[in-house]
């Protein structure tokens, strides 16, 4: 068996071990790669690139039906099959910055294979035994299966398989209501697709109340079938699709099922124990420093057991290499933003209302509505508030829910991961008419009682008058 020794061994060619991957052998470092699965991990393959892409095409068909005012709305002419090959064509344009000829250009050793350990310092992939000063495991995540009675005689859909499906669904039902859930329903439903949602609890339901609200309220408006709070009893098989039974003896059919209940760690394969390294059902277990049990092995992204999307992936690759390349302390970040991609989308970060309130006794609520965002309202799409936690001058929290709501979040993730008082936001000048001047606008707010409703203010702004030449 083929022996190697290198500096860092990566498992894992998602978002975070490409990073890793490219920083550290374009600085001089000898690495090893190893993936067993495609290029590029689920965000390029089965989950952001294509999400957002079907998305678009959902995006562009209501907008169709809409029209505007003094422009006719019409029913679009979809064909389905051409949807699913632009999602491949984006993946193949983008591919190519994932590929392994790309990483062998830098010096990068792949290895096409999955990996196992089978030391504190070993592991073999391929037939070969990769001996590394450093481990990185990135090993992502896959669909969790729940266990509802019948799920596994019938065929259903995953976010790894629906995006290959180039049939359109007559009615499709979703088991969940996460972010997955209700962008999938959506997108369908927009799409030509009946769409009935199956959600155990409330939908998007980590998120503020309020604003899964607005979500939920346009999805049901545009025809999108919700249920929640429903526990599946059965599921059958029929002659043309499928039905479920509920909890509540309600039974709906469709034509096809997609499975979205949340994702699972994947460390099956990683024979962790032979390294030493201590794990739970939500991942490897790590510090703040994502380095785990056994000193010379790190873990990042969706593997490392916290929040799983691919810009945390990236954040977290940053983190790894300033250590095994410099060895520079670094820590993850703790206020990280995240967007649900619907129409309207729904933006977070930091603290939710209830949260704040519940940490902070004194925290303050500001709310904007986009009702009186002058470009929301030019162009019809007023739906939506965005609401700012504040406690001593400072945000702990903003939940945005509108159009572009996922664009907006990102002065407050600069506001709030560099300590920026809200002044600060308040004083910058917004290009008009834009939908960011509702950020403005809530800053401001915070300042507005201080300076109007204030006697002193009032006194002192009368003095100087009377001073004044």
């Amino acid at each position: 068996m083929e022996r190697i020794s290198t500096d860092l061994c990566i498992i894992g060619a998602g978002s975070a071990g490409l990073s890793i991957a490219a920083g550290v052998a374009q600085m001089g470092a000898k690495v090893v790669l190893i993936e067993g699965a495609a290029m590029g991990g689920d965000c390029l393959n089965y989950g952001c690139v294509p999400s957002k892409a079907l998305l678009a095409a959902g995006r562009a068909a209501q907008a169709i039906r809409r029209g505007a005012p003094g422009v006719q709305g019409a029913e679009p002419q979809i064909d389905f099959a051409a949807v699913k090959a632009q999602l491949a064509a984006v993946i193949a344009q983008i591919a190519p910055v994932d590929s392994q000829e790309r990483f062998e250009d830098f010096g990068v050793q792949v290895i096409r294979a999955y990996a196992s350990f089978t030391g504190p310092r070993e592991v073999e992939a391929g037939g070969k035994i990769i001996r590394a000063r450093r481990f990185v495991i990135a090993t992502g995540s896959h669909p969790t299966i729940p266990p509802v009675p019948g799920l596994d005689a019938i065929p259903y859909f995953t976010n790894e398989t629906i995006f290959a499906q180039t049939e359109r669904p007559e009615h499709l039902l979703i088991l969940g209501g996460g972010p997955v859930a209700m962008e999938m329903a959506q997108a369908h439903r927009r799409l030509g697709c009946a769409v009935t949602v199956i959600a155990r609890s409330r939908v998007l339901g980590r998120d503020d109340p309020d604003a899964s609200a607005v979500v939920l309220a346009a999805l049901r408006d545009e025809g999108v079938a919700v249920l929640e709070g429903c526990e599946i009893v059965r599921l059958r098989a029929l002659a043309q699709g499928l039905e479920a039974v509920l909890s509540d003896g309600i039974t709906v059919t469709g034509s096809h099922l997609l499975v979205a209940t949340g994702r699972t760690s994947a460390i099956a394969r990683l024979n962790l124990s032979a390294a030493g390294v201590a794990y739970t059902d939500k991942g490897v277990t790590v510090g703040p420093n994502l380095r785990s049990s056994n000193r010379r092995i790190y873990a990042v992204g969706d593997v490392a057991g916290g929040l799983q999307f691919t810009h945390v992936a990236g954040a977290h690759a940053g983190v790894v290499i300033k250590q095994v390349l410099f060895g520079l302390p670094a820590k993850q970040a703790t206020v990280v933003p995240m967007v649900t991609y619907t129409d309207p989308e729904l933006a977070q970060i930091g603290l939710t209302e209830a949260q704040a309130r519940a940490a902070h006794p004194g925290v303050q609520v500001l709310r904007q509505e986009f009702l009186h965002n002058d470009r929301a309202v030019t162009e019809g799409k007023t739906t939506g508030f965005l609401k700012l936690m504040l406690l001593k001058g400072r945000p702990v929290g903003v939940t945005i829910v509108g159009a572009g709501a996922g664009e907006l979040i990102g002065l407050w993730a600069l506001a709030m991961s560099a300590g920026m008082k809200v002044g600060t936001v308040a004083g910058m000048i917004a290009p008009y008419p834009t939908r960011g001047e509702i950020s403005k606008r809530a800053a401001g707010a915070y300042f507005s009682p201080k300076l109007f409703d204030n006697m002193g203010v009032k006194r002192v702004v009368r003095l100087v008058q009377r001073l004044l030449p």
